[in-house]
């Protein structure tokens, strides 16, 4: 695949020395960060619950203009203000070319984002962006897939945040030659993920958070895929200590 000029190049992390002990500056990810250089293609983030890919993920998204629950730039409704105020703090590097299309999927807020859609249909339609269904008549996986094959278009940027919480293993791997069809049409994607499905995507750029580190891996050498490939080679094994 031949390369491209990507969306967004990097983001710059400017330190606020008096919030350092203060959530979410406390985490020791955040601390550590400095500077995320952003692969053209796929950039993936990966790393255990709580060590803050998804904060870093949401403060990303928010700079770029995005609604902190999800949706395109479009989106502006609030069911809890639960967001941090970390985007305050980073710089964007951008490319001067915006994106035609754009979208911050949140898995644990797509709920809201599926009811916003459906008000907003009310005054302007739009579900035939979204498959022509509204996303809370199909099941959790189908509405996520419908949003991939249907509201995702070319030359656009895509925040996602465990994109695969709906997704049976079949699911993700069909979502990876949707990912595959949009980047040959000039799209870029920035994941959180914890599916060693996707982030198989070949030649993407990885950061794995963990030991208060944000450090570039490749797939093999990763903690999430170690650890699957361990599991399934051994999981008769593993029962007899996990139980």
């Amino acid at each position: 695949m031949k390369n491209k000029t990507p969306f967004i190049y990097s983001a710059t992390y400017e330190k606020d020395i008096e919030r350092q002990n203060e959530y979410p500056f406390n985490i020791p990810i955040i601390k550590a960060l400095k500077k995320l250089e952003f692969h053209e293609n796929v950039t993936f983030l990966i790393g255990e619950n709580g060590s803050g890919k998804s904060t870093l993920l949401e403060a990303l998204a928010i700079k770029m203009g995005f609604n902190p629950e999800g949706g395109t730039k479009n989106f502006n409704f609030s069911t809890r203000e639960s967001h941090s105020s970390l985007f305050k703090y980073l710089k964007i590097h951008k490319h001067h070319i915006h994106p035609e299309n754009h979208f911050f999927l949140r898995a644990e807020s797509y709920f809201n984002v599926a009811t916003e859609v459906d008000i907003l249909d009310k005054i302007e339609p739009l579900l035939h962006y979204y498959g022509g269904k509204s996303l809370h008549e199909q099941s959790h996986g189908e509405s996520f897939f419908s949003l991939f094959i249907h509201r995702f278009g070319e030359n656009g940027l895509y925040i996602l945040d465990e994109p695969e919480a709906a997704l049976s293993p079949n699911r993700q791997m069909a979502m990876l030659a949707r990912m595959h069809q949009l980047i040959k049409q000039n799209c870029q994607f920035i994941i959180a993920t914890h599916s060693p499905i996707l982030l198989s995507y070949p030649n993407a750029l990885i950061y794995e958070l963990r030991d208060k580190k944000i450090e570039k891996v490749k797939y093999e050498e990763s903690e999430l895929f170690i650890t699957t490939k361990y599991f399934i080679n051994n999981y008769q094994k593993m029962h007899k200590g996990l139980f």
